[in-house]
Parts: structure tokens; sequence; C-alpha cells
């Protein structure tokens, strides 16, 4: 019996690596490993059965390949997508608790389950971002911060079974770290205090950074070396904030509030890579690209001959109510019909096509998007 368990169990293994090999045939980087909230979950969300932060039904995934909702808040493909698709990836690793399930429909134990998406992940990476998360395990119902980073661990310690310590090591250091979180954080915080002064918001960015720093050390200590970071949007510019707005501008003391944490986070990394050996890092500005968009939306075709042709930049393209906002997306909500020429998809996320954009500007677009460098820059660093 042990051996028939024994020869299965190697069969999957062999099944899952050649899967994941196949996704990253000629991949700029060993593998992706993506940690962060709504605007990076590939459908870690679709497996918690009592959360609410999920998007596997309609009209969700409506312009995704095979026209069905895979748990990305979005009509289609997410800006990790497009980051992951321009290192040669097919696209964003799969979601950690994807491999877990599928592996579990294999096997009862949850070892040999962790060791399956451990080979799963050996050429590709894994997503453990969760909708609703944020850098503060206070912040959301889903999954912390925290969880992800030990889920992390998990597969690092399932894949050092398989491989030697030195093999792990180089791997975890030439692959790419990618962290898109904050903004959750920043929205339960002025949900609270509609008004904060400077005082308070300078304690809370002091509170998430520090935060930051802990989850960044964590990551190190387990192999991490190139960390490729996006930043907080001006998220006071959402068409839900707006359509809480009496004036339906943006609501600016919240983009001050992303503002004070994006300097935070800069000069995090800037200090983390002087004091920790072989770091590297790019910081993608997530504030800086949806401004210029929201500014003048026909503009920026002279990115680098990159073309985003906007028309609507303030209302969500899936929703109801002012702004199409001030109700999420669900089946029976107005959808527009072109999505390519709406900013954001529902109350809080972007479409597709900002999403494309975003992807390749964060890669190697203007200096104006990115510090110090570049991810394109960042993988061949």
């Amino acid at each position: 019996m042990a051996v028939r368990r024994a020869a299965a169990l190697h069969r999957m293994l062999l099944v899952a690596a050649a899967a994941a090999a196949s996704v990253a045939a000629g991949a700029k980087v060993p593998a992706m490993f993506v940690f962060g909230d709504s605007t990076a979950d590939v459908g870690n969300n679709d497996y918690l059965p009592w959360s609410f932060a999920r998007a596997d039904f309609p009209h969700n995934g409506v312009d995704f390949p095979g026209g069905k909702p895979t748990g990305r808040f979005s009509n289609g493909l997410i800006g990790v997508d497009f980051i992951a698709i321009a290192m040669g990836f097919s696209r964003s690793p799969p979601a950690y608790l994807s491999l877990m399930v599928n592996a579990a429909n294999s096997s009862s134990d949850l070892t040999r389950n962790t060791t399956v998406a451990a080979a799963a992940a050996y050429t590709a990476g894994a997503n453990f971002a969760s909708g609703g998360s944020g850098l503060l395990d206070s912040t959301g119902s889903t999954i912390s911060m925290t969880q992800q980073i030990e889920y992390f661990s998990d597969l690092k310690g399932q894949m050092s079974t398989r491989l030697s310590a030195d093999r792990v090591s180089a791997l975890m250091s030439k692959s790419i770290f990618l962290i898109s979180a904050g903004s959750n954080d920043a929205f339960d915080f002025f949900s609270q205090n509609r008004s904060p002064d400077s005082t308070a918001i300078q304690q809370f960015s002091e509170a998430m950074i520090s935060t930051y720093d802990s989850h960044v050390k964590a990551l190190y200590n387990l192999g991490a070396r190139k960390f490729a970071v996006i930043n907080v949007a001006p998220i006071g510019c959402c068409p839900y904030l707006r359509s809480q707005n009496p004036t339906g501008e943006c609501v600016e003391p919240l983009n001050q509030l992303a503002k004070s944490l994006n300097d935070g986070i800069r000069d995090l990394f800037s200090n983390l890579s002087s004091e920790m050996k072989g770091m590297k890092y790019s910081i993608s500005s997530a504030y800086e690209l949806v401004s210029s968009l929201i500014k003048n939306p026909h503009a920026v075709d002279k990115l680098q001959k990159l073309s985003m042709g906007l028309e609507e930049v303030k209302s969500a393209c899936c929703g109801g109510g002012r702004f199409n906002a001030e109700r999420g997306c669900i089946p029976s909500s107005n959808c527009c019909s072109d999505r390519s020429k709406y900013l954001f998809w529902d109350l809080l996320h972007p479409t597709q096509a900002t999403y494309k954009f975003a992807g390749l500007v964060f890669y190697d677009g203007p200096a104006q998007f990115f510090s110090p460098i570049s991810i394109k820059q960042l993988v061949e660093a």
C-alpha cells in the first residue's frame, strides 16, 4: 500500500511540475510570488466560503478567455497578469488555495497536498493575494498579509523537501516577490476618521510602515531578494468615493493619506535596501499612473507609444446608482458595452484595459511611474 501511495504521489508531482514548466517556458525569472489585496488576487477568495469579498460571479471575467469569472476583481486579466506576461509567463501564477484544493482532489493527506502544490510552484510561483486584506492583521476578514507569508513559508518548506537547500535559495533569490497592498488599510482608517488631522495621518502611516517593514523582513529571511512593489493609488478618486461625495469630486483627504503612505513606502525600501545584503526593489506608482489617466486620459499615447483612449474616468463600468458605483458589480448590474473606454471596472477596481496599460508601464515604461528602477531592470539585476 505504501509503495502504491508513493508511486501515485510521484506521478502527481511529475504532472504538476510538468504543468508548471509549460507555463514558465521562456520566463525571465524562475518564479513569481504575489502578495496583497484584491488588486492582485487571482482567485484565493473563491475558497473562502464565509467571505463576501469575492468576484466568482458575472459580470466579472466577461473579457477573460472563455468569458467566465475567475475570482479576479475585473472584467478580465489584472495587473499582476500583465507583469507576469512581460516576464515570460502565461499570466499570474495560480492562486495558492487553488493549488491546495486541486491537490486535495488527488489526495486526502494534507502533507502530500502541500507537496503537490510545491511541485506546481517550482517553475511558476504562487499567488497568495486576498481581496479585502491589508498590511495590518486587523484589516478585513480574509487572508491577512501575515497569513499569506505563512502560506509562503509552508510552500517553501515543501519545496525544500524536493530540492536541495542551495537550489531553493537560488530560486528564491532570483524570483520576483510582488506586493500590492495598503489601500484597504487606508479605507478602514478613513471610515473611522473622515477628517483626520496631520497628526492622526502621521501616526497611522508610521504604524503601517512599521508593519510593512516586518512583512518585508519576514520575506527576506525566507529568501526573497527582488521586491516589486505597487504603491497605493489615489483611492479617493475611485467611483465609490465620488458617489459618496456631494460634489462628485475626488475625496482629497483620502488621497492625502495615500500620499503619506507612499512616502513612507519609498523611504522604507530605500532604508531596507541599504541594510539588507542583496536586496533590490522597484516601486511602481499606481498613484502617479491613475492620477495621470484621470487628468488627461487621451495624452498618454505619448508614453512609449502606449495608448489608452479612455472616455470615462469617473464612473464604473459595472454597478448601479450614482457614478454606477453606489452598488457593487453583480449579475443584475448595469454593465457598459465597451470596457476598453473605462478606467474603472466596478466601484473600486480598474478595467482590464487599465491594468494592461499599468502592467506595461510598470514593467518598462517612463521613469515617472517607478523608482528607483523598473520591474524589467529588477528582473535583469
